[in-house]
């Protein structure tokens, strides 16, 4: 049974190729012209084709080094990303997932957390749905009830709270998002409590409430959204139906990568400060 090439000999062999010889390989590689050479028939062998025709002009690529040209140019970008791996003088980016307005306020508040200095870069991924944090699709989830699986670890941050929003007081009717759309708790309550009353429908969730500012209807917003939209006040008591915990929430192994550990730090005091919650 022949050994499989080693992945630096096709990265040599990308080299050769380009070169259309040994000597402009060596230059790019800095790797010895016997190397090369030795290097190019051991892959030969292993793969059991020829790839070259070798002259007086060069390292010729036949029709099989033509068509290990073509798969192997991948390569070319994954050993880009990887030399800027090596050498990249920045932190790590640490991805965070919350719904539609939580992720609206860490945006508005990421300066009262987060510098350049900091040893994480933040990657917010706004989604009503739940991001997989087991398969790493993002590292720190801010939801609204306590993780159930064994492998992710939660912590506790505080109330959140729902009520109506207009314009001013006298306004009647409601907007939300379309009925397709309506897959948080708020506006699944909002559509089998008042279905009759909806009056306007939008296809995001910043929409609905511009048509709020404009006018238009009430909003079901979580408080701390509703209180920094210019334009709306309160017009109904707090929603107790509505009223959940939010949970902080990563994997658990990765909790203690320092980056993913000093963004759950400052989230947790971001999102648990008075100026929030009243």
């Amino acid at each position: 049974m022949k050994d499989a090439p080693k992945l630096d000999s096709y990265a040599l062999f990308l080299a050769v190729a380009d070169a259309g010889g040994l000597s402009g390989a060596e230059q790019v590689t800095g790797v010895s012209l016997p190397t090369l050479s030795r290097r190019m028939a051991e892959l030969e062998r292993s793969l059991g084709k020829r790839l070259f025709e070798r002259g007086n002009r060069g390292y010729t690529l036949t029709a099989e080094g033509r068509a290990l040209l073509q798969e192997a140019e991948p390569l070319r970008e994954a050993a880009t990303r990887l030399h800027r791996f090596q050498h990249r003088d920045h932190a790590p980016e640490v991805r965070i997932t919350a719904g539609r307005w939580t992720t609206r306020y860490v945006a508005r508040h990421l300066s009262e957390i987060w510098t350049p200095a900091s040893p994480w870069r933040p990657a917010l991924l706004a989604s009503n749905s739940n991001v997989d944090i087991a398969r790493r699709e993002a590292d720190i989830g801010i939801r609204n009830r306590r993780p159930e699986q064994s492998w992710l670890a939660g912590r506790k941050l505080s109330q959140i709270t729902y009520a109506e929003y207009a314009a001013h007081p006298r306004i009647s009717g409601y907007v939300t998002l379309h009925a397709g759309q309506a897959t948080t708790p708020s506006e699944r309550w909002l559509r089998a409590t008042y279905p009759d009353a909806i009056i306007a429908t939008a296809s995001d969730a910043r929409s609905a409430a511009d048509m709020a500012v404009a006018g238009v209807g009430r909003a079901i917003l979580p408080c701390f959204a509703g209180r920094e939209i210019m334009g709306l006040m309160q017009v109904s008591p707090v929603i107790d139906v509505l009223t959940h915990d939010e949970w902080l929430v990563s994997h658990h192994d990765a909790r203690h990568d320092p980056p993913i550990r000093a963004a759950l730090e400052v989230l947790a005091g971001l999102l648990t400060t008075e100026a929030r919650l009243d």
